[in-house]
């Protein structure tokens, strides 16, 4: 059994890869979540029955956070939690996509400290520990950190509706799209890509590792309002996500309404 947490991760998300792509390409059954939460795999129920058996037989006192749990208030008188998403970009999944993926995170009193995320399709591993730095198969990433009109942001479109900026400008930046939000947050991390946003209430397990990845190469992480990430809230949301370098981030962050708007 691995001793660390973060290699812990690691050979979690790389099991998880192993078992996902037995699936991959070969319609696995597919189910639709009540109130329009999204689809579900036969490979995502897989990955999750073997990460609650894994990571719990090796952590049996920390809490358990998944996107394919329902969830309780154990968790919250935990020191430290799980947060799983078996497979993040599930839609991309089902369509044979190559960006989906397994983000895994460890929090203590709200904050990450280490975490995985693997594409496996790919075979990238982005892996970090807090103080620790970031890397991207075990190479040291860092963000870019261009000015906004150079940069390319990760995100729907709905991000760039004059809504969500001061006085309805827009800011002029390139925009593109990945299905998986922890990979959005990880290309951002090596530099891929300038930055990321969603205006839309992330749930903590599509975010949480990718945040610690890039925080830890050296991007800025918040909500929308500014305000740094806090996980194993009682209900996992946070209010959208902005990643991005920090005069970036800066130059963002000052163009947005102060007030959460709704994507």
């Amino acid at each position: 059994m691995p001793e660390t947490d973060l290699a812990l991760l690691t050979a979690a998300a790389r099991r998880s890869g192993e078992i996902a792509l037995r699936f991959f390409g070969k319609d696995p059954d597919v189910t639709n979540k009540p109130d329009g939460a999204g689809p579900v795999t036969e490979a995502d129920l897989a990955v999750n029955t073997m990460l609650e058996q894994f990571l719990g037989a090796a952590r049996p006192d920390y809490g358990w956070l998944s996107e394919e749990t329902e969830d309780g208030t154990a968790r919250l008188g935990t020191k430290r939690q799980f947060v799983i998403d078996p497979i993040d970009g599930t839609r991309g999944f089902i369509e044979g996509s190559k960006d989906w993926g397994h983000s895994l995170a460890i929090v203590e009193e709200g904050q990450v400290i280490c975490a995985a995320v693997y594409m496996p399709v790919r075979d990238i591993l982005f892996a970090a520990s807090r103080g620790g730095g970031a890397t991207r198969n075990d190479v040291p990433i860092a963000p870019t950190d261009p000015a906004i009109h150079d940069a390319t942001i990760l995100g729907a479109k709905v991000n760039l509706d004059p809504k969500f900026w001061k006085d309805g400008l827009v800011p002029p930046v390139k925009r593109t799209f990945r299905s998986s939000l922890a990979y959005r947050l990880c290309l951002v991390a090596d530099g891929s890509f300038d930055g990321m946003m969603t205006f839309r209430p992330s749930w903590e397990w599509d975010i949480a590792a990718g945040a610690l990845i890039a925080s830890e190469a050296g991007a800025v992480v918040t909500d929308q309002t500014n305000t740094p990430l806090r996980f194993n809230n009682p209900h996992p949301q946070v209010p959208g996500v902005l990643v991005a370098g920090p005069e970036l981030h800066a130059g963002l962050a000052a163009r947005l309404e102060p007030g959460p708007a709704k994507a």
